[in-house]
């Protein structure tokens, strides 16, 4: 059976047992920044958003982010792929200024080993403990990049049980393997993600 991937406001509601997701919404990952997915920051509107109307319904919204030192295993200094980013502590790090993140969000910070790198937001972390704690069993994911982060960290909370909502209008993908985000996208959409675009977006 295919999985229902239609934009009906009835279905993705939030409720009860729902929470908001944001992946790695960081300067590093923003135009002008270190590792900058191409038009990074058009996801931040769209998921301030999403988080008032979580905050509306008093419902949980979690935030992962990079937290790399200095020497991290994906740097090319230190032969991984990657150019540095988001080193701990720096601006490079920090939440994009725009995201109006609650003082309440849950910020999970992943990849802060040298020796080993971590896409998903659950890898290394508590975040599949606190989502669990805060009784979610729904998870609602935007964020950076589509075929990245945002892809591995789905991918796991489908693994973990939970049902996931992918954002379509708050993800974006830095595509240096043309189509690569489309291939993301259809991959979660196989494996049961519901792929959702907010009814205002979707002309």
């Amino acid at each position: 059976m295919q999985p229902d991937t239609g934009p009906r406001e009835s279905a993705d509601a939030p409720r009860p047992g729902d929470a908001l997701l944001i992946v790695d919404v960081q300067n590093d990952f923003l135009p002008g920044g270190a590792l900058a997915v191409p038009h990074g920051d058009q996801v931040v509107p769209s998921l301030n958003r999403y988080i008032a109307r979580f905050r509306a319904a008093q419902l949980p919204v979690f935030a992962t982010r990079d937290w790399h030192p200095p020497d991290h295993c994906s740097f090319r200094a230190q032969g991984g792929p990657w150019p540095a980013h988001c080193v701990a502590g720096t601006a490079g790090a920090r939440f994009a200024a725009a995201l109006e993140l609650p003082a309440s969000a849950q910020i999970v910070s992943k990849a802060q080993r040298p020796e080993r790198d971590a896409y998903s937001g659950f890898e290394g972390t508590d975040l599949d403990a606190r989502l669990r704690a805060a009784g979610v069993r729904r998870v609602f994911v935007g964020g950076l990049a589509t075929e990245y982060c945002v892809l591995n960290t789905a991918k796991d909370a489908l693994r973990h049980g939970y049902a996931v909502v992918l954002l379509l209008d708050a993800v974006r993908a830095i595509d240096a393997q043309p189509g690569a985000g489309a291939r993301a996208l259809e991959e979660l959409r196989r494996l049961g993600a519901r792929l959702h675009r907010n009814a205002a977006q979707s002309a």
